[in-house]
């Protein structure tokens, strides 16, 4: 079985939140995935981390993503191409 080497939280948001809240979620988020990186071996300081926001309606959908090893690399590769405008 191949090991995972990528995880994501996603929680919706009402936009007319105020910015309190938001930041409270987004940081609950943030100790959540720590505790579950840790819950699986995986130490939380060498993993990449990215947050992506989707409007819908009146909601906001938050994502927060962790990859380490392969998905990392593979992330990170995709990052350095799209800045330096090369495309594989």
């Amino acid at each position: 079985m191949a090991k995972h080497t990528q995880a994501h939280i996603t929680r919706t948001i009402e936009s007319n939140k105020p910015d309190f809240f938001k930041t409270r979620t987004k940081e609950q988020m943030h100790y959540y995935m720590g505790a579950k990186l840790i819950e699986i071996g995986i130490e939380p300081k060498a993993v990449l981390y990215r947050w992506s926001m989707e409007l819908k309606g009146n909601s906001e959908v938050w994502t927060y993503s962790a990859y380490w090893g392969d998905s990392k690399d593979k992330l990170l590769q995709q990052e350095s191409d799209s800045q330096t405008g090369s495309h594989q």
